[in-house]
């Protein structure tokens, strides 16, 4: 250990290791526990045309020790900050005693890589790295023996073993000179950056300890994590800190809150590559359905005012918002039927952010955090009409995009006067319901609510509402039957087709079997760059490239051609002639890319030649499945769909000069141009050619 610690914060034995910075330390007061994070730079010995490609001098990795004297172990993470949405690369070892002889050291290494996508040079980018892994595991031994070999000269040959804080300062006066150690400090919040190196973070202490008077960020008051945070561990404060620093330095749209960044860490145990990925996702998904602007730029129909029975009433006795919402006197067939599922998606969103304006509201008011509200759900009248099979689909859906972008904002739901046909209700629902989430849930059969453990546990007396037999007043609507002259046909609520991103950059096509969906981009400048960035909202899609010469004939409003297809919902624009040939008339020079329903996806192209390119989304004809008992989203809604030959994309391309090609690639890999490379199908085709990128 002594000799690994010299390695910072460089190592003249390693020339890719250019500097390293700590970024995080974790001392336990009697010395048995020693946690350091570190964040390294790496000058990776690539080619220069790649770096530019990728428009990056350096990488960074960020590495983390954990050092426990008392059992005698070393554990090392890591795992690279860069290009981390393209590729994963993880690390792992371990120093432990041998349990047969206690002067010897046991060492175990393991490490993953995952090429998702980068730029074409897939398999490039991992002949490096296997390159260069091998070459750091060839020289590791020798450079631990050039250190050893170091310390034997400066006389230190001996390091006694751990023992608790007396007698270990008994022992100290008479042992070697220690080296001295930096103190612990909280994450920076400045110092947090992209990325530390892989290997090289175990310990800060190997050169003299620095000044580290910390600055204002360096920590969060504690004054402030007690009024607006909650109790947290100085691990879960420096996760927040580190997320949060990162999100400043690399997202250029809207930053979140602290109180909700801490959502999505909860969500997800306070892991920070997770927590980052699904709130990457979820903002991108506020931008693009421009969710941030619901409040102030939507009003909910006069239907939905009438007859959706919920409501906000008061809080609860921990000082949650509460929602109260009359399920079983709701008529979700006549709402879908008069609105369709967008607009009922709409109005749960309007929901959802206005729980979150209250919970900061009586995060005021009561003088500490309230972070989640509490939601009761009467079901009195619940019967066979509320499983009507769209309205199902719908709740679905709201239950899968409520879960995936407000984590951690139920902090209890009750479930009164459940009927027996809620076990039914229950058995669909519940699968998509994130454990945690379902742990919340307190249900009560007929009165059992006005026994012991029930409302008056949760909820005071005086705002009890009285349909459930308090006395207090609840302005929640009533609900009822929705007129049948308010239904609306299919046809209508396609062609209206309520959609929450109504005002983008960004435009809808739709797409049909035999009737793919063209857009025509004329390049002047050969190497110039076609960027893409396209969401599928509906069915699977197949995605092309082709260039051709000579300018397709502008399409013809026939009755087989736009004409027939073109919808309020999505134009639909044809430009390749029958007539042409592949190869003849136009080549294709991208690997044709098979998207699914939900994912997005982001992409460029370099141009070899000049001439005209047209992007293609063609129908995806899916392979029928074999039924499975495991419930999916997917395979529900896809038994639900109506229109199984119609797609729809909602699309933004730009044209590049070639001068501005790196900064391009920069922000695109950095996945924070408000587009959703982060997805969970972060996937490319292996085959992309090398002069093009392709990510999700």
């Amino acid at each position: 250990l002594q000799a690994y610690e010299r390695r910072f914060p460089t190592c003249p034995l390693i020339p890719m290791f250019v500097a390293s910075d700590t970024v995080n330390e974790y001392k336990s007061e009697d010395e048995a526990i020693h946690v350091i994070e570190r964040r390294c730079k790496l000058d990776i010995d690539a080619p220069r045309l790649l770096k530019k490609i990728a428009g990056v001098d350096y990488v960074y990795f960020v590495q983390k020790n954990s050092l426990n004297r008392r059992e005698r172990t070393l554990h090392i993470e890591a795992y690279n900050e860069t290009f981390s949405n393209r590729v994963i690369i993880n690390e792992h070892c371990c120093y432990t005693v041998h349990p047969d002889n206690e002067d010897w050291t046991c060492f175990e290494q393991s490490a993953s890589l995952d090429i998702k996508s980068f730029f074409g040079f897939e398999s490039t980018v991992e002949k490096i790295a296997m390159k260069q892994y091998t070459s750091n595991i060839k020289k590791g031994k020798e450079i631990i023996e050039y250190y050893l070999k170091q310390l034997e000269e400066e006389g230190i040959t001996f390091v006694p073993r751990w023992t608790p804080p007396v007698a270990c300062k008994l022992e100290s006066s008479t042992s070697h000179p220690r080296r001295p150690v930096s103190p612990a400090i909280n994450i920076p919040d400045s110092a947090t950056k992209e990325g530390l190196n892989n290997k090289e973070i175990l310990n800060t202490s190997s050169s003299p300890a620095e000044p580290t008077a910390g600055t204002p960020d360096d920590k969060l008051d504690a004054d402030y994590i007690k009024r607006y945070l909650g109790d947290l561990t100085p691990m879960q404060e420096s996760c927040l800190i580190r997320l949060r620093k990162w999100l400043q330095e690399t997202h250029k749209g809207k930053i979140p809150k602290d109180e909700h960044i801490l959502r999505f860490l909860r969500a997800r145990d306070f892991n920070i590559d997770k927590a980052r990925e699904i709130l990457c996702q979820s903002l991108t998904w506020r931008k693009q359905h421009q969710v941030d602007y619901i409040l102030d730029t939507w009003n909910p129909p006069q239907v939905l005012q009438d007859y959706y029975a919920g409501g906000w009433h008061h809080h609860d006795k921990d000082g949650r918002p509460l929602y109260v919402l009359r399920l079983g006197q709701m008529d979700t067939k006549g709402l879908v039927r008069a609105l369709g599922e967008e607009a009922l998606l709409r109005y749960v969103l309007s929901i959802n952010e206005e729980g979150l304006r209250r919970c900061e509201e009586n995060t005021k008011v009561f003088g500490r955090p309230i972070s989640s509200w509490t939601c009761l759900v009467d079901l009195e009248g619940l019967n066979m009409r509320h499983l009507w099979r769209p309205g199902v689909k719908a709740l679905l859906r709201i239950i899968e995009v409520v879960e995936a972008n407000y984590p951690e904002t139920l902090g209890r739901l009750l479930i009164l006067r459940a009927p027996r046909v809620f076990p039914v209700l229950w058995t669909l629902v519940s699968p998509f319901i994130d454990d945690n989430t379902r742990k919340k849930f307190l249900i009560y059969a007929g009165n059992d609510y006005q026994g012991p453990g029930g409302l008056l546990d949760y909820i005071d007396k005086e705002i009890i509402p009285d349909f459930l037999g308090g006395e207090c007043m609840c302005e929640v609507p009533e609900g009822g039957l929705v007129p049948k002259s308010l239904y609306r046909t299919a046809e209508e609520l396609e062609n209206e087709d309520i959609k929450l991103w109504t005002e983008t950059i960004y435009q809808s096509a739709s797409v049909f079997k035999g009737a793919p969906h063209e857009v025509l981009i004329q390049i002047v400048d050969a190497s110039s760059v076609i960027t893409w960035d396209f969401d599928v909202c509906k069915g699977d899609i197949v995605f092309n490239i082709f260039h051709s010469k000579r300018a397709p004939q502008p399409p013809k409003k026939d009755s087989l051609g736009a004409h027939s297809i073109t919808s309020p919902g999505g134009n639909n624009v044809q430009l390749i002639d029958k007539v042409w040939q592949l190869g003849r008339d136009y080549s294709m020079v991208e690997s044709a890319l098979i998207c699914k329903e939900g994912e997005s996806v982001q992409g460029s192209h370099v141009t070899r030649w000049p001439g005209f390119y047209i992007l293609q989304w063609k129908f995806h004809n899916m392979p029928a499945c074999a039924t499975t008992s495991l419930p999916r989203v997917d395979d529900v809604l896809a038994s639900l769909q109506v229109s199984s030959h119609k797609c729809k994309v909602m699309y933004y391309t730009e044209v590049i000069g070639s001068e501005d090609f790196r900064g391009s690639m920069t922000s695109l890999e950095s996945s924070h141009s408000g587009f959703s490379q982060l997805s969970a199908a972060t996937t490319s085709s292996s085959q992309s050619h090398s002069s093009s990128m392709i990510s999700r």
